[in-house]
């Protein structure tokens, strides 16, 4: 190809993404805290070939910046942007895949534990709140991360009745902070089970002298009783392959009156396929259910009591776990890099411009085996 060619596809690459932006306000190398500054003018024909995965990549790797990245993800995403640049070819090898293979079978679902959670429990306490809580904080009343972290824990404990001498069953319980939570507030017994071998040695040693015991073991492994169960943020590494064995797995483990509470982020619409950028990067194999395709699986198992959004608080959420880390970079900066500082800041600001959106929805669903006789009261 000639060097007049590329420079005409170039020009022509670049007017249409200008174009594209402008549907959502957003102005290339404009002057406003959103509008993208690019360095690279290879970015726009790699935007329109790759679409989320080159947006991703080429921010990146440097190949332009943005003073509000949540908000141009917002802006973005609100103008539904994506489905503007079409189908495209990561789109199609990951949903391909998805459709062909279990990914999160018992060896996939221990890749997202060696690769994310087993990044370094420093590297976590520094970001996340003093509970270790790595999922949706409440916000409705609280106004700081650790309170809101705080109202999230007991309103979970709330919504499944929990009661002394409860046994309770915390699926991927992460550090252990909410088990901590239900033995210290609710006096339960919890077993909590993980696929992350570093959660499982913080939490074991956060959790003693509690009745609370951390196992590092796979969901589909539990053949015990409880009266309650919990879920948080689990859902989205089950992948839709297994949302039936999933649940048929706390089914099996709940005693016949138990509850079983799923708190996960949702899609808005059904999906076989995982965001290319996430799981390539962040979130190995990960993929959001949506709500149909978590009721459908539930089908014959559990009766649904109750569902609760409030995945305006992840906003809020993301956002302040992204000023932690941004406080706290000098610590890792040596270990972690240039390169994972803007991963992890992009990873952090999109997804919250991504709820900002109304892109993606925070979900708390409570399941009873056969309905609560007198029906069950709703808690928020």
């Amino acid at each position: 190809m000639s060097t007049c060619c590329f420079n005409r596809g170039s020009c022509r690459a670049k007017n249409e993404v200008i174009s594209l932006f402008a549907n959502a306000d957003v102005i290339v190398n404009g002057k406003r805290p959103w509008d993208p500054q690019v360095h690279d003018d290879r970015f726009y024909a790699r935007l329109l070939a790759d679409g989320t995965l080159g947006f991703g990549e080429s921010y990146t790797e440097g190949w332009w910046d943005c003073e509000a990245l949540d908000e141009l993800c917002f802006r973005v995403l609100r103008a539904r942007l994506s489905e503007r640049v079409g189908f495209n070819k990561h789109v199609l090898i990951a949903t391909v895949t998805s459709i062909c293979l279990n990914l999160q079978n018992k060896r996939g679902a221990r890749l997202v534990g060696k690769t994310h959670y087993d990044l370094g429990n420093d590297f976590f306490e520094a970001m996340l709140d003093p509970a270790m809580q790595y999922s949706c904080a409440y916000f409705l009343k609280s106004s700081g991360l650790s309170d809101a972290q705080k109202a999230k824990m007991d309103l979970i404990c709330r919504k499944l009745g929990l009661k002394p001498g409860m046994r309770l069953l915390d699926i991927g319980c992460g550090w252990g902070g909410l088990a901590r939570y239900a033995a210290q507030y609710h006096g339960c017994e919890v077993v909590g089970i993980t696929i992350s071998s570093q959660q499982q040695q913080y939490a074991q040693k956060w959790c003693q002298g509690l009745p609370i015991e951390i196992r590092l073991q796979d969901y589909r492994d539990i053949s015990e009783k409880f009266d309650r169960a919990v879920s948080v943020g689990m859902m989205e590494h089950v992948g839709h392959k297994n949302y039936r064995c999933y649940l048929d797995a706390v089914n099996r483990c709940l005693h016949e009156n138990g509850l079983f509470l799923c708190h996960t982020i949702c899609s808005n619409r059904s999906s076989m396929s995982p965001n290319p950028w996430l799981t390539r990067y962040i979130f190995p194999n990960s993929m959001l259910p949506s709500v149909s395709q978590i009721t459908k699986a539930a089908e014959g198992l559990f009766v649904l009591e109750d569902a609760h959004n409030f995945g305006s608080s992840y906003d809020q959420t993301l956002l302040a776990w992204e000023g932690n880390f941004r406080k706290s970079w000098a610590r890792f900066q040596g270990s972690y890099g240039e390169r994972f500082y803007r991963m992890w800041r992009y990873y952090l600001l999109s997804c919250a411009g991504a709820f900002r959106a109304r892109h993606v929805q925070l979900l708390q669903f409570v399941f009873s085996k056969h309905g609560v006789v007198g029906g069950y009261a709703s808690i928020r």
